[in-house]
């Protein structure tokens, strides 16, 4: 979040409130979880909310198995 989303808008633009800053913050964040294609361990090439999505019905089968032996 500090290379990508706080070093770059700080370069390009002057925030004179807090609004501003968290409307950009908010912007970048959905783009980064929900638009853009991640590399990450778990991601490849989905967005992290799509890998999130996906492993809810992985993570009920888990939490149910656990459930039955404890």
């Amino acid at each position: 979040m500090l290379h990508e989303f706080y070093s770059i808008p700080f370069r390009k633009k002057i925030y004179t409130n807090l609004a501003d800053l968290q409307t950009d913050l908010d912007g970048w964040l959905r783009e980064y979880n929900e638009e853009r294609a991640h590399q990450g361990r778990w991601c490849y090439g989905r967005t992290p909310m799509q890998t999130f999505l996906d492993t809810i019905p992985v993570t009920k089968e888990k939490l149910l198995a656990a459930e039955a032996i404890g």
